[in-house]
This record gives C-alpha cells, sequence and structure tokens, in this order.
C-alpha cells in the first residue's frame, strides 16, 4: 500500500468541455492537484484544430492528468450520456461562445436542475452579456483592447503583443481560483453556483497597476521596453561580456548600487537623490550607471554585489 496521501482535490470529479487554451488552462489547474478530470472530446477527431495535433506537445501539456470520452453532444444519445454524467459530478467547465451551450441545452440552468450542487464554470471572449458576447475570443484581440500590447515594447514602437498568451493564461488561472472558491462556499451553502471570467476581463484586471496610476494620480502608461515603468534603474546594461539584466528600486537598492560602482560622488547630483528624481532622469540615470558598468564583465559586477 502506497504512503502517498491523495492530492488535495481527488475527491471532486470535473467534466471538462474546453479546448483550446483558456479553458484547458483552467480546469489543468484542477487535474494537477489531484481532482478526477474527464475531458469531453468531439468526434471525429479529438484534439485537432486550434488545439493542435493530440500527441503534440501543446496538446499533451495543456490536457495532462485527464481522461477522455467521446460524446457527439449534438446528437440527443451524447446529450443524455452527459447529462447522466453531470448528476454526480462537482465541476462542469465549458469555454463555448455564450449562445451555444444554450442552444445544446447544457447551460448552467439546465444542469443545475440536474444536480443543485454543481459548480459550473464559463470562460469567453468578452463575458456572458453585453454586446460582444457571441463573438470568438482570441488572446491576441484581449491584448490589443484590454490594454497590454499599449504598454508592451519600446517607447514609441507602437502597439507590441506580449510574447506568451497572457490573456488566455490569466482568464484560465481566475476561472480556476473562481471554481476553488465557489466549492468553499458549497461546502457552507449545499449549493453550487454559476463562476465566469473572459479574456478581455482579465486582461483588464491584470492591468491594475497602470489602471491605478491614471485613476488617482492621472499618469497616463505608456511603453518602457526593458526599463520599469516607475522604478529607476530597472533595465538591461551593456557589460564587456554581454548583457545585465538589473532592478535596483528604492533609496536602499540604490544605495547599494552607488558603492558597488564606486560612483558615490557622482550620485550626488540631486538628478540621482530620490526615487521620484532618478525616475524623473530616467535617461541620465541609466546613462551614468552604463557608462560604468560597460567598463568590467558581467560576472565580475555580479560577484561585487
Amino acid at each position: 500500500m502506497s504512503d502517498v496521501p491523495p492530492l488535495p482535490l481527488s475527491r471532486f470529479k470535473v467534466l471538462d468541455l474546453t479546448r483550446v487554451r483558456a479553458g484547458p488552462t483552467a480546469v489543468r489547474q484542477l487535474a494537477d492537484w489531484g481532482a478526477e478530470v474527464i475531458k469531453i472530446e468531439a468526434p471525429p477527431s479529438p484534439g485537432e484544430g486550434l488545439g493542435g495535433p493530440r500527441h503534440g506537445p501543446d496538446f499533451q501539456n495543456l490536457h495532462r492528468n485527464k481522461r477522455s470520452l467521446t460524446l457527439d453532444l449534438k446528437a440527443p444519445e451524447g446529450i443524455e450520456i452527459f447529462r447522466r454524467l453531470v448528476r454526480d459530478a462537482d465541476v462542469v467547465v465549458e469555454n463555448y461562445r455564450p449562445d451555444v451551450k444554450t442552444r445544446l441545452g447544457i447551460d448552467y440552468e439546465a444542469l443545475k436542475a440536474i444536480n443543485p450542487r454543481l459548480v459550473y464554470a464559463s470562460i469567453s471572449g468578452f463575458g456572458q452579456s453585453g454586446p460582444y458576447r457571441d463573438r470568438p475570443g482570441f488572446d491576441q484581440i484581449a491584448q490589443g483592447m484590454g490594454g497590454l500590447m499599449s504598454i508592451t515594447g519600446l517607447p514609441g514602437q507602437g502597439p507590441v503583443r506580449v510574447g506568451i498568451p497572457v490573456a488566455d493564461l490569466s482568464a484560465g488561472i481566475f476561472c480556476a481560483m473562481g471554481i476553488l472558491v465557489a466549492l468553499l462556499e458549497r461546502e457552507v451553502s449545499g449549493q453550487g453556483q454559476w463562476v465566469e471570467s473572459s479574456l478581455l476581463a482579465a486582461q483588464i484586471a491584470m492591468l491594475d497597476f497602470q489602471a491605478a496610476r491614471w485613476l488617482v494620480a492621472h499618469e497616463v502608461p505608456q511603453q518602457a521596453g526593458n526599463d520599469h515603468p516607475t522604478t529607476v534603474p530597472t533595465g538591461l546594461f551593456r557589460t564587456k561580456d554581454g548583457l545585465m539584466n538589473l532592478a535596483g528600486g528604492g533609496q536602499e537598492m540604490w544605495n547599494r548600487i552607488v558603492e558597488t560602482l564606486g560612483i558615490i560622488q557622482q550620485a550626488k547630483d540631486p538628478a540621482f537623490a530620490t526615487d521620484k528624481t532618478r525616475a524623473a532622469n530616467r535617461d541620465k540615470t541609466n546613462a551614468l550607471l552604463q557608462s560604468v558598468l560597460e567598463t568590467d564583465t558581467s560576472e565580475n559586477w555580479i560577484a561585487r554585489i
């Protein structure tokens, strides 16, 4: 007998109707923590399409720790089998366009009538209501509409996409968090509920730092490249043997950098006196550090720090 304890979510059964990335990301969080996940796949080519080949790296990574069952939810027999599975399931996760699940008869209200304890989770591009509700959602579009592309890239470069599908991933992670919270609440009320997230809402939520800068301080965030938008010095600097990544926010860290680089006298310039003045004189601050860092190797600088 194994002495390995069961994983925290092993008592929960999850029916996974998701595809592509945001939905599978949400369910993967549950599967990785031990939930019994049954991925419902559509005939005749499970795993093909935007999710990539079934035995390709992307599909295998997104759908690890899951079992699968092929059902045709457009056929009465497939719907009946799915409804039987719902009776003792804890969670259903779907990322259809909002109108599709209603047309199939597998929306929250329909399944709640079968299992009132069911936690039903939906991920969409633009939410379950509103003028864009029936539009398909893609990470690229959410990055643009959510504002992320406007602050990514070098100053003046124009909008730049982030190198990972961050809207998909954050929508999935937010959804998984909502599912866990709903399961906790169910322990008190005995009732399930409908949880939802969307690519656009998740992307906007991820920009809370920039939003707060505007709402509180009326600062319009700009592209900053490898620099931190408000903390100086932060960025890439040339050394004799390549680039060095430096993050030195706060007065104490700045004092250590000044001492390590041997620029105590130069740092007495009022432009470098505080975080605020260094941010206002970013180019001058970076130029001072660059003039010293390029005189030695990154390995030697790191050893001194």
